[in-house]
């Protein structure tokens, strides 16, 4: 019989999800959207991975309301494996309690993924401890990859060189024509800022999307990102993909 030694380890993933935030533009509670940290937890697990959720500033989650398969609004009520996690209490204590993500060696982890949801654009976008905490975590080989909202740090995110993390890369994330819906569907303005809009304001990055609500990632070396909440399971499997079993 072999020692366990011989046997490889498993590969590590850290989740970092948005702590609860009010928007500025609705007053709204906004939170992480709960498919971008469960769809990637579902297909990390199934990969054989350790996974570990995280937030910048630690403490208890919230998702975003339309993101919860419970929402009256019926809005995610398809999200069966959104529901399993929230109906289990080994997976629904994973959002309590998190640990800060300064608290945390980005180098322990092969791979951090970013999540979405209202509370990026709000919390992490000025957050200049997280972006160095993704940074370091880049220049260290690590895969680095961001969902939906949560790419919206790219646009802020400096490595050592002062260089943007996104430069020279091609990246993706919420587009402005899916915000255009929603600020219709909501009959309001809703975000502080639009991804596309900003990225495209950037010299040397190539910022694109695909259609409108449908899965979405990119790689650009150890950069992946994917587009909107329809993408968690793409932006996933290409970390799958890149990190192997």
């Amino acid at each position: 019989m072999s020692d366990a030694a011989d046997f490889p380890s498993k590969k590590r993933v850290l989740i970092i999800a948005g702590n609860p935030g009010t928007s500025p533009v609705t007053g709204w509670p906004v939170g992480f959207w709960f498919s971008e940290l469960s769809h990637p937890y579902w297909t990390f697990v199934e990969a054989g991975y350790d996974v570990d959720i995280a937030s910048p500033a630690g403490g208890d989650l919230v998702p975003d309301g339309m993101s919860d398969p419970e929402d009256e609004s019926g809005y995610s009520a398809h999200d069966l494996i959104s529901l399993g996690f929230k109906k289990s209490e080994k997976h629904a204590a994973l959002l309590k309690g998190t640990k800060p993500t300064n608290e945390i060696d980005p180098v322990a982890y092969d791979a951090i993924l970013v999540a979405g949801g209202g509370s990026p654009m709000v919390t992490m976008i000025g957050d200049d401890d997280l972006h160095a905490f993704v940074a370091r975590a880049y220049e260290a080989g690590k895969i680095v990859a961001l969902l939906c909202h949560g790419t919206c740090i790219l646009l802020k995110t400096r490595l050592s060189n002062g260089d943007l993390l996104a430069k020279g890369k091609t990246w993706t994330g919420f587009a402005d024509s899916e915000e255009t819906y929603v600020e219709a569907a909501v009959g309001q303005p809703f975000q502080p800022f639009w991804i596309e809009k900003e990225a495209n304001k950037l010299e040397d990055t190539n910022f694109i999307v695909s259609g409108m609500w449908k899965p979405f990632a990119v790689r650009d070396g150890n950069l992946i990102t994917g587009q909107q909440q329809d993408s968690g399971f793409a932006t996933a499997e290409l970390v799958v993909q890149a990190l192997g079993k």
